[in-house]
């Protein structure tokens, strides 16, 4: 995007955030760059660095989300080890869509940072279903995972899992999830390290994800070896 006399003032990558044109991964932000996003693209959503972001909601903008951007380099030099808890499989990532929905919407109840209400229907057909089907942020890694309950009918029931992906800007963790009621604490963390180790014998050398400010899950993420790379904010024009 240009400024006064065509100047640049910023570059960056365009998606769709909740159905609105997203723009992201933000570089070269220069000094006109919030009186242009606030002028020239209202009804966007924008992820900015924290600087750029405060700017923003200085002029009115609505923050969405604050959240650290995270990477784990592989091969991961500790992961987590043991297996599921007995009761439990970490299969891979191939069940509908429907079968994930009733874990996935669980596992952000109330009180947590990322909650948001939702429709079931809509949450369904207009988020997890381009999710997984590779719409919205790109492929589904074979790497991704499921956590299921042996002890339920069919194939059993879903109650976590890591969905990674092949995005624009590389291996990518979409989503870290538990059913807080029908799975155990630390089912997550042995979900990712089984994603991670996967990830490294699949050849990839690198998943990044994104946490948002105070989910204390940040601090499993770096027991196992993710680092903070960037800090940004999501925000409605």
């Amino acid at each position: 995007m240009t400024g006064p006399g065509g100047v640049p003032v910023f570059s960056y990558l365009e998606g769709v955030h909740d159905g609105n044109p997203w723009a992201y991964a933000i570089e070269d932000a220069g000094p006109g760059a919030a009186d242009a996003i606030t002028a020239r693209m209202p009804g966007w959503a924008v992820s900015a660095p924290v600087e750029l972001g405060q700017a923003l909601l200085d002029r009115g903008a609505r923050l969405l989300r604050h959240m650290h951007v995270m990477r784990c380099d592989l091969p991961v030099a500790w992961p987590v080890a043991g297996t599921a808890p007995d009761g439990f499989l970490i299969v891979p990532c191939d069940r509908p869509p429907a079968e994930i929905l009733p874990a996935w919407l669980a596992a952000y109840p109330p009180g947590h940072p990322d909650h948001r209400p939702r429709d079931r229907d809509k949450a369904l057909n207009e988020e997890l279903v381009p999710l997984l089907s590779g719409e919205e942020i790109g492929p589904l890694l074979p790497c991704s995972v499921l956590a299921v309950r042996e002890d339920s009918p069919g194939p059993g029931e879903v109650v976590g899992g890591v969905f990674a992906h092949d995005s624009d800007r590389g291996p990518w963790i979409a989503d870290v999830f538990r059913h807080p009621d029908r799975s155990p604490r630390g089912l997550g963390a042995l979900m990712l390290s089984a994603t991670l180790a996967r990830a490294g014998a699949d050849g990839l050398t690198g998943l990044g994800l994104v946490v948002t400010e105070g989910n204390p899950a940040r601090h499993v993420y770096e027991r196992l070896g993710f680092h903070v790379v960037a800090t940004v904010m999501t925000v409605a024009i």
